[in-house]
């Protein structure tokens, strides 16, 4: 299969705006009222990526994500909506988000995503998903489909299918 550049339906890129004054800066990542409510969190993490690594591309079968890239560092990120029911089916993104273009982004269950930090030093990431990791009690399988396992994946951050 080949992908195409489009827009992928139930993706939002939300630019964050960050205030700034001598102390340093704000910015709001989340709120309430701006996002659907199969999209609201039920948990927050953060992870630091460094230079040159990727994370994915995988998947999940029942949680969406909602990730918050403001630096420092900058990352390709790239989508590909690969759910046979969806009206965009087969349409990728490609964006560079984080210091230069701080970006909030809301990946729906079954769109394939994965980044790499190409800022040349460490990045922050911060994800509000809608499902608890591992589920209540962390006692259920991992929802994630691990496409970066496979080298022979359709799923490749350097191309352009």
């Amino acid at each position: 299969m080949s992908f195409k550049k489009g827009p992928i339906e139930g993706v939002e890129v939300r630019k964050l705006r960050k205030f700034v004054d001598e102390r340093g800066w704000l910015c709001e990542l989340y709120r309430d009222d701006e996002v659907a409510a199969e999209f609201r969190p039920t948990m927050c993490y953060a992870s630091i990526s460094r230079a040159g690594v990727q994370r994915g591309p995988h998947e999940h079968i029942d949680q969406a994500d909602y990730f918050c890239f403001l630096g420092p560092s900058n990352f390709l990120l790239v989508l590909w909506d690969n759910r046979q029911s969806s009206p965009t089916y087969g349409n990728r993104i490609r964006i560079v988000v984080g210091e230069d273009d701080p970006t909030a982004v809301i990946v729906p269950a079954g769109v394939v995503h994965g980044y790499r930090n190409v800022g040349g030093k460490d990045g922050l990431v911060t994800n509000l998903p809608n499902r608890l990791f591992m589920g209540q009690g962390k006692k259920l399988p991992i929802d994630e489909i691990r496409h970066e396992d496979d080298p022979k994946s359709m799923f490749q951050m350097d191309h352009e299918h």
